[in-house]
């Protein structure tokens, strides 16, 4: 983050009310969002009470939506991932492979389409597998870039057009890979070369999909939610149900999109209609469908009514939502540790610490890396290890070891 001289001038409780208008979001849903009272943001916003303890602070600048405690401290050395250490080991290299640009021509073939296309399958197969899914991911995407970009400067025709939309999805998986850690620039980056790819390739479902990550990119850069909502309708125009099952999973995927992000600042009346909407498409498509690597189907529809409760702070309807569900049934393991990390949130915010820590356990066993670099787990983690009641803070601290924010 740039220094900001005009935000340094502000006081702690300036930048917190800054970043929660900017979201569009009320004292009270921020309030929910943190578990505190909306007495509690009004103090804090009128400087009445200071800046709380690393923990909280942490769960704060999530609700916020806030990457960089620099934009509510003022101190530009204070970004979360420092505090968190949440940096994958190969973040550099695909960083250098993101912004490495191969300006003189390859001597060899490309490789068909068809080779590459097998390739991004197995690389979308690694990351929704069982086990450290980042690492594998970091693994290929390297040369996978490479390849891929190699491949869309040779071919022509039908061809390069595919290889784009193969490109796009190759840039979806680096955004992925590169959530939750101290780049946002590239998750910014990423985003923006998948959608110019699908533009590029003129595929209807590759801009749709890129328009469901792009959505991510706008909720993390804060922009505000009218946007978002307008990005994900403006891209449904793009799609026809009658063309098949694809159609109509992207358009829920993208209703879904706008219902999470309604949430955020808590229309709940806008939320439940979108959310309505993708629960439609999920059922169009019947209970056994999954998208082969976006997940959307039964399953992702009806865990993502957690978040969107969560995030309306209605607690008990996200514990409800999360008892009618049954995540085991879901074909992505890392889709599932977010979900059952979701499932804590909700928990959280009824108080109830001891399913907090029994489920952020359960998400780190289904998807170590998952949980390892989710801001909720990590910032609950770290505040029940250190006040949490004497039942489950053993527990509480052996979690934070694993997920490396043990004081």
């Amino acid at each position: 983050m740039a220094y900001d001289a005009e935000n340094a001038s502000r006081s702690f409780g300036q930048r917190v009310r800054r970043e929660r208008e900017r979201n569009g979001q009320t004292r009270p849903v921020l309030a929910g969002l943190v578990g505190r009272s909306t007495e509690w943001v009004k103090a804090i916003e009128t400087d009445r009470l200071g800046m709380p303890r690393l923990p909280l602070l942490l769960r704060l600048a999530e609700a916020l939506g806030v990457d960089d405690l620099a934009a509510l401290t003022g101190d530009e050395r204070l970004a979360v991932a420092t505090y968190t250490k949440a940096a994958h080991p190969s973040l550099l290299r695909v960083k250098e492979a993101l912004t490495t640009y191969d300006l003189l021509a390859r001597d060899e073939e490309p490789a068909p389409a068809a080779a590459l296309a097998a390739r991004v399958q197995n690389a979308w197969q690694a990351w929704h597998g069982f086990g450290d899914h980042r690492s594998r991911v970091a693994n290929v995407l390297p040369a996978l870039l490479a390849d891929l970009r190699h491949a869309v400067r040779t071919h022509e025709g039908n061809d390069r057009r595919r290889v784009q939309v193969l490109l796009a999805q190759a840039y979806h998986l680096a955004q992925l890979y590169l959530s939750f850690q101290p780049a946002p620039e590239l998750v910014m980056l990423t985003g923006d070369r998948s959608m110019t790819m699908a533009q590029d390739a003129d595929s209807p479902r590759a801009m749709a999909a890129s328009a469901w990550y792009l959505s991510h990119v706008f909720r993390d850069a804060g922009e505000r939610h009218e946007a978002r909502v307008e990005l994900a309708m403006r891209s449904i125009q793009l799609l026809d149900p009658e063309r098949g099952s694809e159609d109509i999973a992207l358009g829920g995927l993208l209703n879904l999109a706008a219902a999470l992000s309604y949430a955020k600042v808590g229309q709940k009346g806008n939320a439940e209609r979108h959310w309505d909407r993708a629960d439609e498409a999920a059922r169009r498509l019947g209970d056994g469908y999954a998208h082969p690597w976006l997940v959307f189907g039964r399953g992702m529809v009806d865990a993502y009514a957690i978040t969107m409760n969560n995030d309306l702070v209605r607690a008990g309807a996200a514990v409800d939502a999360a008892t009618h569900i049954d995540l085991g049934a879901m074909q992505s393991a890392t889709r599932r540790s977010f979900h059952i990390i979701e499932t804590a949130r909700a928990y959280s915010l009824e108080g109830e610490s001891v399913a907090v820590v029994h489920l952020l356990k359960k998400a780190y066993e289904t998807s170590p890396e998952t949980a390892a670099f989710n801001l909720f787990a990590r910032g609950a983690a770290a505040e029940l290890a250190e006040s949490g009641n004497a039942i489950i803070r053993d527990d509480a601290r052996n979690l934070a070891r694993q997920l490396g924010v043990a004081a």
